[in-house]
């Protein structure tokens, strides 16, 4: 993941919360943002069985990712 533009079109503060919180469950308020940004919405496991949607995590490599921008080694926070 060389470079995500829908990075740059995250709120601040959406976009610290991510690095501060790397790997966490994503609340569906971010995912919301993350989509209107143009960028890929963390997996969702789907419904759980009360009918409520599961929790959202990124891939390994998008972990890496932010874990890499957050370290200022990669992309632009």
């Amino acid at each position: 993941m060389e470079d995500a533009p829908w990075w740059s079109k995250l709120p601040f503060a959406t976009r610290a919360w991510l690095v501060a919180n790397n790997g966490d469950r994503v609340p569906a308020h971010i995912v919301r943002q993350i989509r209107q940004a143009g960028g890929s919405a963390p997996s969702d496991a789907g419904p759980t069985d009360e009918g409520q949607a599961s929790d959202s995590y990124f891939s390994d490599e998008v972990i890496d990712w932010i874990e890499a921008v957050g370290n200022d080694e990669g992309g632009e926070a």
